[in-house]
């Protein structure tokens, strides 16, 4: 059975048992916090059980490599909304161990664009309109300083609160185990 059937045969199985009835939340975070990581699918459920948060406790931003990769982009706003507009009152960034973003091949990611259908002109294309694609696609080599130059890029931002503690952490996808790169309540300015 396709993946969409499966889906929308739970979901009305889900509907008819009131199993959302558990998961009933704000749209505030309750823990009054951000959490800007990877979309891993190890992290689905290890990183809330590993630092203790279920439900409605924070606002989750993932993406390729938990790396803000443009100032003005999605990733930015949606930390600053979830501070100026939603209730969170730190900032999370965590990377993890054996990230598919760190040391990326690109030139196999492109290989494998093109074997799917992306010619060659459109990759021209998109580099004469100025658009790098090995610097788009690339990841990071380093996961620790890929969070402390996230954490830098949210600091730095010139619409970034400097009262808000910016946390960095680094998680092993296999344990839990967590390494903290920053302590935000050490960084922040009164």
């Amino acid at each position: 059975m396709p993946l969409l059937n499966d889906i929308l045969e739970h979901n009305t199985a889900f509907i008819e048992n009131k199993d959302y009835q558990n998961l009933i939340t704000t749209k505030t975070p309750n823990e009054k916090a951000v959490l800007l990581t990877c979309m891993d699918t190890r992290l689905t459920e290890l990183l809330t059980r590993a630092l203790g948060f279920k439900n409605g406790d924070v606002k989750v931003v993932k993406n390729a490599g938990a790396t803000i990769s443009h100032p003005y982009g999605s990733t930015m706003r949606s930390l600053l909304v979830a501070i100026y507009a939603l209730g969170a009152e730190e900032i999370i960034i965590m990377g993890h161990k054996d990230c598919g973003m760190g040391n990326l091949d690109v030139d196999s990611v492109i290989d494998t664009m093109k074997n799917r259908g992306v010619s060659q002109l459109t990759l021209d294309t998109i580099e004469h309109s100025g658009i790098d694609i090995q610097r788009f696609l690339r990841g990071f080599d380093d996961v620790t300083e890929n969070v402390r130059t996230n954490i830098n890029k949210v600091y730095n931002h010139p619409l970034f609160d400097k009262s808000v503690p910016i946390h960095g952490l680094v998680i092993d996808p296999h344990n839990g185990a967590l390494e903290v790169i920053q302590n935000g309540y050490e960084h922040i300015k009164q």
